[in-house]
């Protein structure tokens, strides 16, 4: 399995602010961020270019 996320800077994000981080929201953030990048290449190919740009997420 691919992750998209990098779990300790996650859950590092997260406890800055007192915050615990459960493997369920890794899951699904991590589906959420493909979701976020397919987007994005759809995008891209509708605009008939292959670089992802900013404007694209």
């Amino acid at each position: 399995m691919v992750m998209y996320i990098v779990q300790k800077a996650y859950r590092d994000l997260a406890k800055k602010s007192a915050h615990l981080v459960g493997s369920d929201s890794i899951k699904a953030l991590d589906k959420a961020v493909e979701k976020l990048i397919l987007d994005a290449m759809k995008r891209t190919k509708a605009n008939g270019r292959k670089t992802i740009k900013a404007q694209d997420i």
